[in-house]
């Protein structure tokens, strides 16, 4: 089965495209992770995930990119959110419960509307098997910013991820910080919507960062282990899907969890089972 899969790597420039796409988002996915869930934003970066869902309908309609689109829709839900909690006294979680719940819907009824549900299936859940060397291109071209930005700002962006009271007062600009921080969220969300699409997209975002915060006290560590267990899920996921015919996406997004599950039970600093038995001596 697996020299099957191999065949297919060779005879296959789709399946290659696939592999080569998905191991960019686990990687860019991995990376930007790790910083969302420490700074609390996990329900931000499914919003943005969610919120896309116009821009893509619209550029469908236009006939443009549908990059260009939903990066749009994606910076405009993150802006209303921030709006919203900054001028009335609603907390942050109900602004993105709104924001995002309204975006997804009018995402859904334009894109009915617009094309067949065929085309809506595979925006919510991917198509990673459809990817072009154009996708290709945009998804490195994310890929190289993203961690272009984390290399310069790195020392920022720790401050402010685990003590942003201390980074303000240091004279960091933490507001900057944070909409540059969403801003990429959005680009990579939009770019993994070919590979898992819109509703499986925060897996990928949170799913592998948690799994490496779960086996060390290091960030430097964790974003290396986010971004190799976003590749190694990728991989994975992507060979059941071609050896059983699943949904690609699915199949990436629960290796992921499989992960996770595995270092939430054995980890030997945080891992449940392993703390017990600690307990216990």
């Amino acid at each position: 089965m697996f020299l099957n899969f191999i065949n297919g790597l060779i005879n296959y420039g789709f399946l290659r495209n696939a592999l080569i796409t998905a191991c960019i988002i686990g990687i860019i996915s991995g990376v930007i992770g790790c910083f969302i869930i420490l700074r609390g934003l996990s329900l931000m970066g499914d919003a943005i995930s969610h919120a896309v869902l116009p821009g893509v309908a619209v550029s469908y309609m236009l006939g443009t990119s549908y990059f260009v689109g939903a990066s749009l829709f994606g910076l405009l839900a993150a802006a209303l959110i921030g709006f919203i909690s900054d001028k009335s006294k609603l907390k942050n979680d109900t602004a993105i419960g709104i924001v995002f719940s309204a975006f997804f819907a009018l995402g859904i009824i334009m894109i009915s509307l617009a094309k067949s549900a065929t085309d809506l299936y595979h925006i919510l859940f991917g198509n990673v098997l459809a990817v072009r060397s154009s996708d290709i291109q945009v998804t490195a071209a994310v890929g190289f910013v993203v961690i272009l930005f984390v290399i310069l700002f790195y020392k920022e962006l720790k401050i402010s991820s685990f003590d942003p009271i201390m980074a303000k007062a240091s004279g960091l600009n933490t507001s900057l910080i944070h909409y540059v921080l969403m801003f990429l969220l959005t680009l990579v969300a939009v770019s993994a919507l070919q590979t898992v699409g819109t509703v499986l997209v925060i897996a990928m975002l949170i799913t592998p960062a948690a799994t490496a915060f779960m086996l060390t006290n290091r960030l430097s560590v964790m974003i290396f282990l986010a971004a190799g267990f976003g590749v190694a899920a990728a991989i994975i996921g992507l060979f059941f899907s071609y050896s059983y015919n699943l949904a690609s996406g699915a199949a990436i997004v629960l290796t992921c969890a499989a992960f996770f599950i595995a270092a939430f039970l054995f980890s030997p600093k945080k891992g449940i089972l392993m703390t017990r038995k600690e307990r216990t001596k």
